[in-house]
């Protein structure tokens, strides 16, 4: 470690640390627009430049590494004009279009005007004519206009994907980030463009005109899109009082975690999240009842504990059935099984998943759910589902989530239910099985609860609610305690679990593979 001095406070850093770097650790804000901690420094915006004492020139904070006892200055004078200059040279040919702009509210070069700039314009010359609204990948529009030839999109393309679809072409004045004639970004992580982009040259079609970057709160989560579980901020509108709007959530990015995802996130997670708002069932339905009966949670978790309790008394717990899946989190599957499984010795527990898909070399996995891993790690089966043998063997059958429909079509379906007594499915989604149950209960998605997956490599991470479950939708974890209390079997056992962290501090002491992650 040595010792150096940013604005006259004392700091000790790794010795191959850059300028910038350590002014962050110390809390110290330097302006950059270039660059990126992903990407090795290039200094391309100057905006970055400090005053060491005993050197004569401004030199770059991103680029320059620390020496012993070196004094620097972020906020001298000279540092100031040379930040003023450099902003009146890239602002020299940027369009004033804040106002329509979908990065006005969270745009470097606009926060850096108000801190630096709001000068007088000296150039008396036409802006220079640029390409605007034009398609350069599958969820990407560029506005050239905008763009102030930082290259973080050329780079991400260059080192982090390794497509190479954009470059620089041309020279001086006429430089701009293009791509070959019809050749498009077209890659699993192109979204990551338009994130990355510190001014709005660089848009999402998916988020384009939709809201103000400035009307959305945002909560910290995991992407349950496939197995690797990337750290996500999903961000959401709540509305307004005058009217509703036609969805809460609007956009998806990415969340930093060397662990798992580094920067990024891949397509499929930033632009499948539609399913947390479209189709959405938010009460209990009872079915094939005059009038369609009304029934409330206290009195479902009570008709369904009789039912479980008059076969258990009979012996004969071996006619439930469960189908899990792995969007269940960790807490929830281990519930699932003390209580079935150990305590009424239920065998027949199948799963059902979405079906698998294309995997790459960098975070996209094959595995089109969460929490596989943490199953296998609870000790469960993932055995698949024969239909035959479970007409024939049920006469209690528990659904959780509605994946049977990637596997059997609605005929098969149908077929094999018809013959089952009981039927229940704990269903997020509207969708033609429901109409083949007894009861539907809503439950709450993984970005409306708390809980904790086990992604592809061993990592268990915890999640906390984003959003407000809606209507009468519920956690399954709560309902499984609520329901194991009412079986009376082991009431002060569960009485306990008043919240997934009590479950998952459970877990490390009966699983060694969740011994320290529950700390």
């Amino acid at each position: 470690m040595i010792k150096i001095f940013i604005d006259e406070k004392a700091i000790e850093v790794e010795k191959s640390t850059t300028i910038l770097k350590a002014a962050e650790q110390a809390g110290i804000d330097i302006p950059h627009l270039c660059y990126h901690p992903a990407f090795p420094p290039e200094g391309t915006c100057r905006m970055c430049l400090v005053e060491i004492e005993g050197l004569p020139s401004l030199e770059l904070a991103c680029s320059t590494q620390v020496k012993d006892g070196m004094k620097v200055s972020t906020k001298s004078e000279r540092v100031i004009e040379a930040r003023k200059g450099v902003l009146e040279f890239l602002l020299a040919e940027h369009p004033p279009d804040c106002p329509i702009c979908d990065k006005a509210g969270e745009c470097s070069l606009q926060d850096y005007y108000e801190e630096y700039g709001q000068f007088e314009n000296q150039f008396n010359e036409f802006k220079e004519k640029r390409e605007k609204k034009v398609k350069i990948g599958k969820n990407l529009i560029r506005d050239m206009e905008r763009c102030i030839l930082c290259r973080r999109c050329v780079r991400f393309l260059k080192e982090v994907t390794k497509t190479q679809e954009l470059g620089v072409f041309e020279r001086g004045i006429h430089s701009e980030i293009n791509i070959l004639d019809g050749v498009l970004v077209d890659n699993n992580y192109s979204g990551n463009l338009a994130e990355i982009c510190p001014v709005g040259a660089m848009t999402d079609s998916d988020f384009r005109f939709k809201t103000r970057t400035w009307f959305l709160k945002k909560g910290e989560s995991i992407c349950p899109l496939c197995s690797r579980g990337c750290s996500i901020f999903i961000e959401y509108h709540e509305g307004f009082s005058r009217f509703t709007l036609p969805k809460r959530v609007y956009r998806i990015r990415s969340r930093e975690n060397h662990k798992v995802n580094g920067f990024w996130i891949c397509d499929i997670g930033r632009y499948g999240y539609s399913y947390i708002d479209e189709n959405r069932i938010d009460k209990i339905i009872v079915n094939n009842k005059e009038g369609g009966e009304t029934i409330t949670w206290e009195k479902m978790v009570i008709l369904l504990a009789e039912k479980i309790k008059r076969l258990y008394y009979i012996k004969k717990t071996s006619r439930i059935a469960l189908i899990l899946n792995t969007w269940l989190s960790n807490e929830e599957l281990f519930l699932i099984n003390k209580i079935f499984r150990n305590d009424l010795s239920v065998e027949n527990i199948y799963f059902t998943d979405p079906p698998e898909g294309e995997e790459d070399d960098l975070l996209l996995t094959s595995e089109r759910s969460p929490n596989k891993r943490g199953a296998r790690e609870i000790g469960l089966d993932l055995k698949p589902i024969n239909l035959e043998t479970l007409a024939d063997k049920t006469d209690l059958l528990l659904i959780f989530g509605s994946f049977m429909f990637d596997q059997f079509n609605l005929a098969e379906i149908k077929s094999a239910l018809d013959n089952i007594k009981m039927k229940i499915i704990f269903a997020t989604h509207s969708n033609e099985m429901n109409s083949l149950v007894d009861i539907v209960l809503p439950m709450s998605l993984i970005a409306e609860k708390e809980g904790s997956l086990t992604n592809v490599d061993g990592i268990v991470q915890r999640f906390s609610p984003v959003l407000m479950a809606q209507g009468e939708c519920q956690p399954e974890w709560k309902v499984l305690v609520n329901l194991a209390k009412e079986l009376e079997i082991n009431f002060r056992y569960y009485s306990q679990f008043s919240s997934p962290e009590a479950i998952l501090d459970e877990m490390g002491k009966k699983i060694s593979f969740f011994e320290k992650k529950s700390e």
